[in-house]
């Protein structure tokens, strides 16, 4: 779906917005696909911004596509939940009892991870790592906010944080069918992680009834 036709209604619902991040993932898929494609062209600027649909391109727009790519790496590579929130927004979440939950289960992937080094180089591990990282990122993406933060880009960004707690359970799951995991860490990775998956799962449902109270059913 183009981006045109995404033309931003007064108030979006979770549905929305979560098709809106939908197309802006596909179109940092298609940008990376261009940019490796064409990495060393000549033209290579050029060809990537009539790819993309961009309007125009002349010289004044030379080094975009370096710039894009530096702004669409840092949301790709979200490693951190302090890359989505700043200031006092990141000093509330970081107070909330789910921030708290995610930074035991963070700690404790780095530690079994540091544990034995032949780990690091498993896919299922390497997933693991990531997707508990993106989970954090999404829920530092929905919590650091204000009074005046849209409800359904909130509750988008917790079905994100749910999808990633939800990978990194089953990387976990395909660890110990590796034998990488013993099902003794198994079951204490499940069990923080599923902390912070209920978590997400209560804070999804208050979010839906305050949108109904202002909302209705819109």
């Amino acid at each position: 779906m183009p981006d045109d036709e995404f033309e931003t209604p007064e108030i979006w619902d979770e549905y929305e917005w979560e098709r809106f991040l939908q197309q802006q993932d596909k179109n940092t898929e298609k940008y990376f696909g261009l940019l490796e494609k064409y990495l060393d062209h000549p033209e290579r600027d050029k060809i990537i911004a009539s790819a993309m649909g961009w309007e125009s391109f002349d010289e004044e727009l030379d080094g975009v596509c370096d710039e894009v790519a530096e702004s669409l790496c840092e949301e790709e590579m979200q490693a951190a939940e302090e890359d989505e929130c700043t200031g006092g927004d990141f000093d509330e979440f970081a107070r909330s009892p789910i921030y708290q939950d995610t930074l035991k289960l963070h700690t404790w992937i780095n530690a079994w991870l540091d544990h034995d080094d032949s780990r690091k180089e498993h896919p299922e591990a390497i997933r693991l790592a990531s997707r508990s990282a993106v989970c954090g990122a999404k829920l530092a993406a929905a919590l650091c906010g204000d009074d005046e933060t849209e409800i359904g880009m909130t509750i988008a960004y917790l079905k994100r944080g749910l999808k990633a707690a939800n990978d990194a359970l089953d990387a976990g799951s395909r660890l110990t069918v590796d034998e990488k995991m013993t099902a003794r860490q198994r079951g204490t990775l499940n069990r923080l992680l599923f902390q912070v998956r209920d978590r997400i799962v209560d804070l999804m449902s208050e979010y839906r009834v305050e949108w109904r109270k202002r909302y209705g059913n819109h």
